[in-house]
């Protein structure tokens, strides 16, 4: 990195501190536009569907597509396979030719988390270097994102195209910050693809030094009843979890926590959690009464068998047991809830779909999977769908990545 372009960075976040949350974005912008004398930059965040990328825009309230709220405005692009949708899938930048300039398209990305996608329009063409620049700004700019978005809901506002419930809201909160996690030994992406009533379904995972965690839950009901039951499950297993209890005793104490303070007679979550040992391979999974884990090897998707438990919450003396796996490189751990499997949903071919979707990276497979829940039982689903998927690759240690992500691991092509 030059000199000229460290001070570009450094100008760029010090113009993101300088500015309210709300203008961070603008502010960055405006300052790698005048850096390469750009004719136009825009910051193009993806869209809660996973399906469309969103162009926020501060302008008065009768002007531009898109959704409004006061004077900003939120305009959808869906993805229709194009160039846009093509940096996002395989994390690479590319040059597009317009009538008379050039468009630089960089993936703005953060351990393998797909924010969005930085669009500058130059008015010659750009050189490897230049693309280079744009590619490690875009970089920067996921963490003036991350960074900004914690202090408005400017963000979340734009990445909305469809309004939630009371209970939706409260589902979103039981969700990690991010998505996908990109590391040496693994790979993982969630997703949550929500029933018209929203059905209690949360995914949750931590990476801790040497290990990583994970759960998937599902709370009975629908609505605001069960969106509460899940925050109790969910609240207790990060709570035992965080002061370093096991699998079995965050089972143990959110069994209790459900069992004693849930507003609904008969409340009970279903759960997979999870501990992989990241030096070792190791692979500890309980089974609270839910859909059993499958493990993708050598493109076959197996049930892996596990101690049976009762949901967490029948019964508050309940002991848990757990069971292991020992992973090897190049399997593929999928968790999901019931909803991919019931009613109209029953009728997916779960593990041949697993298999057209093995060449994709965790980030873009949960969707893929979830496009396929959907043309089975959609538009409309009756209950909450949601997918963890975990690659293993093995080689605990730092990660290869470029500008955010780990482009040799990344999915190619359109599917």
């Amino acid at each position: 990195m030059q000199d000229s372009e460290r001070a570009v960075l450094a100008g760029m976040l010090q113009s993101a501190e300088d500015a309210p949350p709300v203008e961070a974005v603008h502010a960055v912008t405006g300052a790698i536009a005048t850096a390469l004398d750009a004719l136009g930059v825009s910051l193009l965040i993806a869209d809660l569907s996973g399906r469309a990328l969103v162009r926020l825009t501060h302008e008065p309230v009768d002007q531009g597509p898109g959704r409004r709220q006061g004077e900003e405005n939120a305009e959808v692009l869906p993805f229709d396979g194009g160039p846009h949708e093509q940096v996002l899938r395989q994390q690479q930048s590319q040059v597009v030719a317009r009538d008379g300039s050039w468009t630089v398209l960089a993936p703005v990305t953060e351990r393998g988390e797909t924010i969005g996608l930085l669009e500058i329009d130059l008015p010659d063409e750009p050189n490897a270097d230049v693309v280079a620049q744009v590619s490690r700004t875009a970089h920067a700019l996921a963490f003036v994102v991350i960074a900004n978005r914690r202090h408005t809901d400017l963000f979340e506002w734009g990445q909305r195209s469809t309004p939630f419930t009371l209970s939706a809201e409260i589902q979103r909160r039981l969700l990690p910050a991010s998505f996908t996690c990109e590391a040496g030994a693994f790979a993982l992406s969630g997703w949550l693809e929500p029933a018209a009533s929203v059905g209690g379904d949360t995914f949750d995972y931590s990476v801790a030094r040497d290990l990583l965690h994970l759960s998937v839950t599902d709370a009975m009901g629908h609505g605001v009843a069960s969106a509460l039951t899940a925050t109790l499950g969910v609240g207790s297993l990060r709570n035992t979890r965080r002061r370093g209890g096991g699998l079995i005793e965050q089972a143990e104490e959110a069994n209790r926590a459900v069992a004693e303070h849930a507003n609904v007679r008969g409340a009970y979550v279903t759960a997979v959690l999870g501990r992989i040992d990241l030096r070792t391979a190791r692979c500890e999974l309980l089974n609270a009464g839910h859909v059993p884990p499958l493990l993708v090897r050598d493109g076959r998707a197996t049930p892996v068998e596990l101690p049976a438990n009762f949901p967490l919450g029948m019964f508050p003396d309940e002991r848990y047991r757990s069971g292991e796996v020992l992973l090897t490189p190049g399997d593929r751990l999928v968790v999901v809830t019931d909803g991919v499997r019931e009613r109209n949903a029953a009728d997916l071919d779960l593990p041949a779909a697993l298999r057209e979707i093995g060449h994709l990276h965790p980030r873009e497979a949960v969707r893929a999977l979830s496009d396929a829940v959907l043309a089975t039982a959609g538009p409309v689903l009756a209950d909450d769908a949601t997918l963890l998927i975990v690659d293993w690759y093995g080689g605990h240690g730092p990660r290869r990545s470029t500008a955010g992500a780990d482009t040799a691991r990344a999915s190619a092509g359109t599917e």
